[in-house]
């Protein structure tokens, strides 16, 4: 039964996709589809017309094997390791800042959020 509820889950996260696709493709949009299906989930979301418990297992399944969909980006990336051989450690230092961003601005969101739900519940 659960794994019927997840595949279910899975299926509406990916009509989200496949809509914010067909959003990019239809209207020529340079913004990839894949972030306008989650700009529309994001707003469905936030005005009640999906649910959470509708997606919650599903997301929650795709985050736990979310390492494993870099795998394919990090191959890709040495493959084509002579485009970053002339300034490898200008792109070292860009990655990694830029990493450092997200994991910080990350961590202060979901810290906010977390504040906010605890005051919402006390």
């Amino acid at each position: 039964m659960q794994l019927a509820r997840v595949i279910i889950h899975l299926f509406v996260l990916v009509l989200f996709y496949y809509a914010g696709v067909l959003i990019q493709w239809a209207f020529d949009l340079i913004v990839p589809g894949s972030i306008i299906g989650m700009v529309l989930l994001f707003l469905a979301l936030l005005w009640g017309n999906v649910r959470l418990t509708w997606i919650e297992e599903g997301a929650q399944m795709l985050i736990r094997h979310l390492p494993l969909l870099f795998i394919p980006v990090t191959v890709g990336v040495i493959e084509y390791v002579y485009v970053f051989s002339g300034k490898g450690l200008v792109l070292f230092v860009i990655a990694l800042v830029s990493t450092l961003l997200v994991m910080v601005t990350s961590g202060a969101v979901s810290q906010h959020l977390a504040l906010r739900k605890e005051r919402k519940y006390e």
